[in-house]
C-alpha cells in the first residue's frame, strides 16, 4: 500500500473557492489501476489559514507513479497554474509506503 499526500495552506478568504475547486473536480481516479481511495481533508483554522491535505491510497507506489504519468493525471491537473493563487506557496508532497495496516475487519 502507498499513500500520497499533498498539503495546501489556504487563507480563510480563499477557503470556499478552494473547496469548490476540489469538490467539482473530475479526477478520473476511479478508472486508474491500483487506485484504492481518496480523501480531501480539512484542518482547523489557525491565524487566518487552513491546512488541507489530499490523501490518496494506492495498491503500490508503482500504481501511483503510473497515475502521475497518465493522461487522466494531466487532465485532472489542467489549469493548476491558474488556481495556485488559492493557496500559499507550492503544495507539500509526502509519499508513504505502509509498513502496517489495521482495519476493523482485517485478520
Amino acid at each position: 500500500m502507498y499513500l500520497a499526500m499533498n498539503r495546501f495552506t489556504v487563507t480563510i478568504d480563499n477557503a470556499e473557492a478552494f473547496e469548490a475547486l476540489w469538490l467539482g473536480r473530475d479526477s478520473q481516479l476511479k478508472e486508474m489501476d491500483g487506485f484504492v481511495e481518496f480523501h480531501m481533508l480539512k484542518g482547523n483554522e489557525l491565524d487566518g489559514k487552513i491546512i488541507y491535505a489530499s490523501h490518496t491510497v494506492w495498491a503500490s507506489e508503482d500504481a501511483f507513479r503510473g497515475w502521475t504519468k497518465s493522461d487522466a493525471f494531466r487532465s485532472a491537473h489542467k489549469g493548476a497554474k491558474e488556481t495556485a493563487k488559492l493557496y500559499e506557496g507550492a503544495p507539500t508532497f509526502e509519499g508513504f509506503s505502509a509498513i502496517q495496516h489495521i482495519a476493523k475487519n482485517s485478520p
